[in-house]
């Protein structure tokens, strides 16, 4: 055998547990044993050991099984729909333990096997999981509700199973399948991307000419592009799908920067240092449903925009051309994670002068943003001389932070940038309208 397998193997025996039934033969065989070596009773003894035989042979044979291995082998396929999920929207599970071959022994197992799925908090809720159980002969198939709590990936599954043997003796929990993760995005809301203060800078940008309809584009279709684009008599004749891209003409790509450094830090952090507390892992789900927001509505009313997240190794960051997909910016919080000072302070120093390299002057930069060390003041308000920026400041909880977020706001200002500031869990679109209307909260 192989030496690699017999830890697992150990782990499954110890999971074997007797049944009252079983318990209670091996306690009739451990008495007729006892009492036929008393009166040199040799059939009493046999008989005994034949019951303690029983419960140890069905202990042996349940704990070396395997469900998804040999003749009576289960496999498990579990789907979510829709994948991925949003924080908040109920979304559905189904899960299908049935048999890989249609056998005898599969059949019994299925017969006998009691399931319980297993979910992480984040997904079940407060409320847990009420599922609907339909058993066929050869398969097992479960449907139920999650509605995720918190934006993140999450475990589902594996399968919890609890089986006896055939006489009932003894029973043993195992795992079957392997956990699937699901992907929850953030909400989001609407803010008014189509403000009036963008408006201008668009035509002081492109000039007083505005696009006309005479003025359209045609290009190949690119995945993600709107179908509402498609230009379908010039399609037709070229056999090929071909979009409008008059839509966006005039309007400036957008950037939305987050600083991690609002952000709750993962668990298992730098030893020694305090896990984050409620208040702030809710907190900093906001921020990101926030800056989320704010770039999917971007997107929403036709111009190019990402969300981009302060790091320590950015990646290119050259201006959008054609967009982004809104799959795309929502993928990118999913496993957003904060950092403690002062290296969100250094990351989102490193991400500004990759922004600074790759940016175009008509680029829109949108940051949200915490108080911040004169380092990375200084990199931002570098960034202002080269465009249009505008910075929403997430007032902090702490009385001994408020002053850096007033040196910030100052530096920032002094650079050209338009700022607001506004406490956590202010509704997007308050917060969002504090900073086109140049008020601070």
């Amino acid at each position: 055998m192989d030496r690699s397998r017999v830890p697992a193997l150990l782990r499954r025996v110890a999971r074997v547990r007797t049944t009252a039934r079983g318990g209670a033969l091996a306690a009739a065989g451990a008495v007729l044993v006892a009492g036929g070596v008393v009166l040199d009773l040799a059939d009493l003894v046999g008989l005994g050991a034949a019951a303690l035989l029983a419960v140890a042979a069905a202990w042996a044979a349940l704990g070396v099984q395997r469900l998804d291995a040999g003749r009576g082998a289960l496999d498990v396929v579990r789907q979510v729909d829709p994948n991925p999920v949003v924080a908040g929207r109920p979304a559905t599970a189904r899960l299908t333990v049935a048999a890989r071959a249609r056998t005898g022994a599969a059949y019994e197992r299925l017969a006998r096997l009691r399931l319980s799925e297993q979910a992480a908090h984040e997904l079940a809720g407060t409320g847990g999981i009420r599922a609907q159980v339909r058993s066929h002969p050869d398969r097992i198939a479960v449907r139920y509700a999650v509605t995720p709590v918190r934006r993140g990936r999450w475990p589902l599954g594996p399968v919890l199973t609890v089986r006896t043997d055939v006489f009932g003796l003894v029973r043993t929990t195992q795992p079957l399948g392997t956990a699937t993760p699901v992907a929850v995005w953030p909400r989001t809301m609407a803010v008014a991307a189509r403000a009036s203060a963008l408006g201008d800078v668009d035509r002081a940008a492109v000039g007083a000419r505005l696009s006309s309809p005479d003025d359209s584009v045609l290009r190949e279709y690119v995945p993600g592009d709107d179908p509402r684009r498609v230009h379908w008599p010039r399609s037709a004749r070229q056999d090929r799908l071909m979009v409008r891209s008059d839509e966006s003409a005039g309007l400036r790509p957008v950037t939305v920067l987050l600083d991690r450094g609002l952000l709750a830090p993962a668990p298992g952090g730098a030893p020694g240092a305090r896990p984050p507390t409620a208040q702030q892992v809710d907190d900093g789900e906001w921020v990101v449903e926030l800056a989320a927001s704010v770039a999917t509505s971007f997107l929403d009313s036709g111009r190019p925009a990402r969300l981009v997240a302060g790091d320590a190794r950015p990646a290119d960051l050259r201006t959008p051309t054609h967009g982004t997909r809104r799959e795309s910016v929502l993928d990118a919080t999913v496993d957003l994670t904060g950092l403690r000072p002062p290296a969100a302070d250094d990351a989102l120093a490193t991400t500004v002068r990759a922004l600074r390299t790759g940016r175009t002057r008509s680029e829109i930069t949108v940051a949200v943003l915490g108080p911040l060390a004169p380092a990375a003041r200084g990199e931002l308000a570098a960034l202002g001389a080269d465009g249009t920026c505008w910075a929403l400041l997430v007032v902090p909880r702490q009385e001994s932070r408020r002053p850096q977020l007033d040196e910030t706001a100052d530096d920032l200002r002094a650079a050209g940038w338009r700022v607001a500031a506004c406490y956590a869990g202010t509704p997007p679109e308050l917060a969002w309208s504090a900073l086109t209307e140049g008020a601070a909260a």
